[in-house]
């Protein structure tokens, strides 16, 4: 992992960087952060620093042998815990698959990894049988370095699993480091919680996930600031939409809304099977970018200010339906929005879901604004 290849969070490499160089880095870390904020990707270099010959100020040299196993995760000393499917699964039989994901995209969530190995709709966990394998990996002496470094990806799958492990997290073998990378603190268990140094990793900001678009996608560098403003501060999701055509999630938008006003049936039967072929990842896109529209639309509406996160085409669009468009009807369409995801994401025949969503909608903007919101208006 090369640290030029991280988006963003400067600060908190500088801190973990500058820990692991003074070797005041605690045994038990906890990096927890939302989801496409790079803490993996942290995790990983930290890591590869920890275990590298010849560390600087600046990160890990990339050039002696253990940064080049570290760089193509198969470092003996570095080992991985992951959600997996099966009851007396491990996290090594899934090894293979796991250095081409990280390699691929160390933003991804774990609903992309669990489709990678096939789950569809089987829960990830992290079971009794990896605990007691990290138990035992941890005992053995090192291979090639000092430290040995276990890299726990979400701990909230271990659940109740994770007492086996209180006490060799609390007392680790000399030179042990553990890095756990969560995104729920909540479902940690406390005992856990309690033996780990806890380091947030803050969500990106517009302008880094801006940069990491143009450094990846040079030729898209226009699509950027588009990305930026969808992806809400999670990398994973820019790459996602940067994988789409987001360009047409906004044309599609206003012509869906502008046919739902109409209500006419066989134009929304034709827009209905046109959508339907887009696929389910682009239809996610789609609404997602729907919920954002609406969101900075609400923005508008209540402040009446103009420095929302739109271009100058959504802003002139919302700008004239906040005269058509009341509180009430937002509310509904986005609960419908909602919905509509939730339906999605569990494989739902599109062309009824949409065509149904459709008609729905139809309702919604139909519905005449209540006293109050005309007065709003």
């Amino acid at each position: 992992m090369l640290i030029q290849n991280i988006v963003g969070q400067k600060e908190s490499l500088a801190f973990l960087l500058s820990l692991a160089g003074k070797d005041r880095l605690p045994h038990a870390l906890l990096l927890l952060g939302p989801e496409g904020s790079g803490k993996l990707a942290i995790a990983m270099l930290l890591a590869q620093y920890m275990l590298c010959e010849n560390p600087s100020e600046e990160g890990p040299c990339h050039a002696c042998n253990s940064c080049h196993k570290s760089e193509k995760y198969i470092h003996p000393d570095l080992h991985f815990v992951f959600p997996v499917i099966g009851t007396n699964v491990t996290s090594d039989q899934f090894l293979s698959q796991w250095r081409t994901a990280l390699e691929d995209n160390p933003y991804m969530n774990v609903n992309q990894w669990l489709q990678l190995i096939g789950a569809e709709n089987k829960q990830g966990n992290i079971n009794k049988m990896e605990c007691s394998r990290i138990i035992q990996k941890l005992s053995l002496k090192t291979y090639e370095s000092s430290k040995k470094i276990m890299i726990i990806w979400l701990p909230e799958y271990l659940a109740k699993e994770g007492n086996r492990l209180l006490k060799i997290i609390e007392e680790p073998p000399e030179g042990t480091h553990f890095i756990l990378v969560a995104e729920n603190q909540e479902l940690i268990l406390n005992t856990i919680l309690s033996r780990c140094q806890l380091v947030r990793i803050h969500p990106l900001s517009d302008q880094d996930i801006e940069e990491g678009i143009r450094a990846r996608f040079p030729e898209r560098a226009e699509e950027a600031p588009a990305v930026a403003r969808l992806a809400h501060g999670n990398f994973n999701e820019a790459l996602s939409l940067m994988a789409s055509k987001i360009n047409d999630h906004s044309v599609r938008f206003l012509e869906w809304m502008r046919k739902c006003y109409k209500g006419n049936a066989v134009e929304l039967v034709k827009w209905t099977d046109g959508f339907a072929g887009l696929g389910r990842e682009n239809q996610k896109h789609f609404l997602r970018y729907a919920l954002h529209f609406l969101r900075e639309y609400l923005v508008l509406k209540m402040t009446g200010t103009a420095q929302v996160r739109m271009d100058e085409k959504e802003l002139k669009t919302a700008q004239n339906l906040t005269k058509v468009l009341g509180f009430e009807q937002v509310s509904s369409i986005v609960a419908l929005l909602d919905d509509a995801i939730y339906a999605v994401e569990r494989n739902a025949n599109p062309k009824i879901l949409f065509l149904d969503s459709s008609v729905k909608l139809h309702k919604i903007l139909k519905k005449q604004l209540t006293y109050t919101q005309q007065l709003v208006v």
